[in-house]
């Protein structure tokens, strides 16, 4: 294949059936379980347990080197992780199908809890074998469509577990709500038990240290002493900060002038649409702009969607307004999470693509979390208005990162 060419149809359809997969487990989480645990009378101080659910996701990149260096040979090296990995999710949610919904909110809470760490734990791994394999299918102009399905397909995923699940579990009841959600992520690994991993994707053994001790440090240390690569951690630290500040105080903004949740709720699921659309358009688009234009478009369409929620204060009785901000916001979110996430992909080592990945990835949410925190505390400080026209200009200032990066130091650098 090359590096020009179109990734084939079922290497799409193998993408988008693996990030489909992992965002089922994280719509569960984090939208279904805190509304049901909630309804079944379940304190609040537990229900905020499931933040520490996350955990695995922030601390994979700790075991993501052994990910990258250890495989099977039977089955392929990614695809020897994705199979049990998600076999093991499919199974857990299995047993929670099986078991009483009175019980798990109840008396079984805790069992409750450690499946879904268990699951969680499974489905970050499988994340930095994904990650891998998708950065050596993909041929680098067309890396913008492929994380398109990562953020769509994730996306869909989150809807599927989600407002989906809560919308089934009505009429259907837990258990075989439950249920289908296990038969639905069992035909999601059709296409990676399809995959003939071994034959399309030979391993290059020489390129890769052995998995012995200290791998951990010299996989990392070999990863930062790339020329540039510590310049290039800094955009991707600072290039979604505009979001991460901002984002947060959407919803609050519009609670406080008297929007319900069921107006939320249908606000939530037609912009994420938008932001699947947008993530799809962003990769098409990636593909004929390349790195540069499209961070710098696509950043410049994310800050100004930031800055434009600054109309809405006092207008929320505009629902059209709303709207039509919210999608564009989500759109551009979208476009621009697609640009970052291929340029990041452009940056990994040959047979070392999972956790070099994974650790930009990490890098990406580690600042942008700690802004996030501070939103409501400067909402309240400043006021909405300022909040989000400050997050539309922090969004602009850290373009000046990205030229920096491609302009002064990416020369010293090769991205494809």
């Amino acid at each position: 294949m090359k590096l020009t060419d179109r990734p084939g149809n079922a290497t799409l359809v193998l993408l988008a059936s693996l990030y489909c997969a992992q965002g089922l487990p994280s719509g569960l989480v984090a939208h279904s379980l805190p509304v049901l645990l909630r309804q079944h009378g379940v304190d609040l101080g537990l229900i905020g347990l499931l933040k520490l659910l996350a955990l695995p996701w922030l601390l994979k990149v700790l075991w993501a080197p052994w990910v990258d260096r250890m495989g099977s040979s039977r089955l392929g090296h990614h695809r020897g992780w994705i199979l049990p990995l998600q076999g093991t999710v499919i199974l857990c949610l299995g047993g929670l199908a099986l078991l009483a919904p009175h019980l798990l909110f109840g008396s079984a809470f805790w069992l409750l809890l450690g499946l879904l760490l268990l699951i969680n734990l499974a489905a970050a791994s499988q994340d930095v074998a994904t990650d891998g394999l998708a950065v050596r299918l993909l041929p680098a102009r067309w890396r913008g469509l492929g994380n398109s399905l990562q953020v769509g397909g994730y996306k869909v995923g989150m809807l599927a577990s989600g407002s989906g699940l809560l919308l089934l579990i009505g009429p259907l009841g837990w258990n075989l709500s439950i249920a289908l959600l296990a038969v639905g992520l069992l035909l999601l690994t059709l296409p990676i038990w399809r995959f003939r991993e071994r034959q399309l994707l030979p391993r290059h053994a020489a390129l890769a240290e052995p998995a012995g001790p200290g791998l951990l440090l010299r996989h990392y240390r070999g990863l930062l002493a790339q020329p540039g690569m510590l310049a290039w951690l800094l955009v991707v630290l600072t290039f979604k900060l505009g979001d991460a500040l901002g984002s947060p105080m959407i919803k609050p903004m519009l609670v406080d002038q008297g929007w319900d949740t069921a107006a939320l709720g249908q606000l939530t699921l037609i912009s994420s649409l938008a932001g699947i659309g947008g993530a799809l358009l962003g990769g098409l688009l990636y593909a004929r702009l390349g790195a540069l234009r499209s961070l710098l478009a696509f950043g410049a369409l994310q800050a100004l969607g930031l800055a434009g929620m600054a109309l809405l204060v006092g207008a929320g009785g505009k629902p059209l307004l709303v709207y039509a901000l919210c999608l564009f916001e989500q759109a551009a979110d979208g476009m621009s999470t697609v640009a970052l996430f291929a340029v990041m992909m452009s940056m990994c080592r040959a047979e070392h693509e999972g956790a070099d990945f994974t650790l930009q990835a990490s890098t990406q949410i580690l600042l942008a979390g700690l802004v996030g925190a501070c939103s409501g505390v400067l909402a309240k400080l400043l006021g909405y208005q300022a909040l989000f026209v400050g997050a539309g200009v922090l969004a602009a200032a850290m373009l000046g990162l990205v030229l920096w990066y491609f302009l002064r130091v990416r020369q010293t650098v090769v991205v494809a």
